[in-house]
């Protein structure tokens, strides 16, 4: 796991359309974004591009 440097947080995104299925991570700025990041990212089990949300 990657540490953490200043205001930036490892986050987890899940897919919307099949949860469970495609996760990924990545890092993001809290101070310039307090709500949940969203991003069309590539579902390998759908086979398209879909939906992933920040998880808890």
């Amino acid at each position: 796991m990657a540490k953490a440097k200043g205001n930036r947080v490892q986050v987890t995104l899940e897919c919307t359309e099949a949860p469970g299925t495609s996760r990924y991570t990545t890092m993001k700025n809290v101070k310039n974004s307090t709500g949940r990041l969203e991003l069309r990212k590539y579902n390998p089990k759908l086979r398209k591009h879909t939906l992933h949300r920040e998880k808890k």
